[in-house]
């Protein structure tokens, strides 16, 4: 009896895991938009990069964006090309309400075997971490201008329907915009302007209008 117990607990923990994995049916939605309110997400001006990301000036006929959970402020366009080196499913919490995932993201030399090999990489708590054993594959600079996590709020169904499929190593191309995110109640949740910073507020926040998985 009590083997069947922990069968069967086992059984729920594995489901409850699979369900709010990336393998799960369950689809993650784009932020409802503020009642009242349309939105569109008008990817930024330029040609995509064939590698890295591109950060661009604000036009200013751009608005914020006005959701029902808050309100983002743009801060600059944002075009990235790059290989996923992990992925996190994130379902509670105030930035759950916009960001349903996190997807740290390689360039450069990050984008090759040779150096992910070496490295140990996981993301947890809305933070990306890597470990190496021996020297590291790349001087420390290189891994932090050439790396990055980055919380994505998709803009609309088919966004979020691609994020969806995003898998560890795919290659993605993402366009939209660098945001902060506030709620009436004075909570802030402001992306990163910089590809060379590093611990507490390194991280982008982008409203991705568009996201395409490049296999």
């Amino acid at each position: 009896m009590a083997l069947r117990r922990v069968a069967l607990a086992g059984l729920l923990l594995g489901a409850i895991g699979w369900w709010f994995s990336p393998y799960s049916p369950r689809q993650p939605s784009a932020p409802a938009a503020a009642p009242g309110t349309t939105l569109s997400c008008p990817p930024p001006a330029g040609s995509d990069p064939a590698d890295g990301p591109l950060q661009t000036e604000l036009p200013r006929s751009l608005a914020p964006f006005r959701l029902e959970a808050g309100t983002l402020t743009p801060l600059a366009g944002f075009r990235i090309d790059a290989r996923v080196l992990s992925r996190e499913d994130y379902s509670v919490g105030r930035e759950a309400a916009f960001s349903p995932t996190d997807l740290a993201l390689g360039w450069d030399r990050m984008r090759e075997d040779a150096v992910l090999d070496r490295l140990q990489i996981r993301q947890s708590a809305r933070w990306y971490h890597y470990r190496w054993s021996g020297e590291p594959p790349l001087p420390l600079e290189d891994l932090i201008r050439s790396s990055a996590n980055m919380h994505i709020i998709p803009a609309d169904a088919a966004a979020a329907q691609s994020l969806r499929r995003v898998r560890r190593d795919d290659r993605v191309r993402i366009r939209g915009w660098l945001v902060q995110a506030e709620t009436g109640n004075g909570w802030r949740w402001r992306s990163s302007l910089s590809r060379d910073d590093r611990g507490n507020g390194a991280c982008e926040l982008v409203y991705a209008c568009s996201i395409e998985v490049l296999r």
